[in-house]
């Protein structure tokens, strides 16, 4: 029988609107991991909050981390497959923030450690972001109280450049970096840090989540993919998968895409369809509990 990899995005899918991973979920994700499910997570956030939202689920296998710049072991906090800018391009995506007059963070990598830089006055929203981070054992910010860093010259662990900022900025910024050589750039609006701002990300041309997705497949002999969604940056992995799915919470394009449509973020929707395919898949539908 084909292995089935069960992988889903955190915030908006898998997270309820707490941003927690409910303990109903938990348990139903760790009930069908003991029972032999491949279960991983695809985030753009970084091992510095993964790593405590995920603390009650019994992951055994890496997880895609920074939409795909990396997965990252929990057990061990290594990382691997790194995704890295080259730096001339690091130099070409600061000229377009610069241009556009976005501040913006960028996430270098290196001895399995994240250092974060900063370009630009820190605004009221990424103040509150960097001090919900600034003691992470998993990751340091190297900048001034009032944002700003002293930057290389030259950077050649560039993983990831991001930037909560007003949307008309953050897409004229996107437009921009669409043109730029090796550069994959995302911009979508995320509920998380309220109206009126749009996440701009630039990462490596190759660092996706579906091209994660797809190494983390291999690496575990995985032949069907399930996936799980809810925004734009989840795209590329939900066309990846044999079965794309998506909460009823999710933004229309990613219900269009979807093969399925499952009850929102706050039903424990995605941990429960898990559970159950993966025991229907393996001919163990009367071990399912009530659920």
């Amino acid at each position: 029988m084909s292995k089935t990899l069960y992988i889903t995005d955190m915030d908006g899918t898998l997270l309820d609107s707490s941003s927690r991973i409910s303990e109903r979920s938990a348990s139903l994700l760790n009930r069908a991991i003991d029972s032999g499910a491949l279960f991983s997570i695809a985030t753009a956030r970084t091992p510095a909050t993964v790593s405590v939202l995920t603390r009650h689920v019994n992951l055994r296998l890496p997880l895609v981390v920074m939409t795909g710049v990396a997965l990252w072991h929990r057990d061990t906090n290594v990382y691997t497959d790194v995704c890295h800018f080259d730096p001339e391009t690091v130099n070409q995506i600061r000229e377009v923030y610069r241009h556009c007059d976005l501040p913006a963070f960028l996430y270098t990598l290196r001895d399995n450690m994240i250092y974060i830089y900063h370009s630009g006055p820190l605004s009221a929203t990424e103040r509150q972001f960097v001090a919900e981070r600034a003691h992470s054992p998993y990751k340091r910010f190297l900048m001034s109280p009032d944002g700003e860093s002293d930057i290389p010259q030259l950077i050649d662990d560039a993983v990831l450049f991001f930037a909560m900022q007003p949307t008309e900025p953050a897409q004229r910024a996107y437009g921009m970096l669409r043109d730029v050589a090796g550069v994959n750039p995302i911009c979508y609006y995320d509920p998380t840090y309220g109206p009126g701002l749009s996440m701009s990300e630039a990462f490596p041309a190759d660092a996706s989540k579906a091209n994660a997705t797809r190494k983390l497949a291999r690496r575990c002999g995985a032949e069907r993919i399930v996936a799980f969604g809810d925004n734009a940056n989840d795209i590329p992995l939900l066309q990846l998968a044999d079965v794309a799915v998506a909460v009823e919470n999710a933004i229309p394009e990613v219900k269009e895409i979807a093969d399925i449509i499952i009850p929102d973020n706050n039903m424990d929707s995605v941990a429960e369809f898990i559970l159950d395919d993966y025991l229907q898949t393996h001919d163990n539908r009367s071990r399912l509990l009530t659920l």
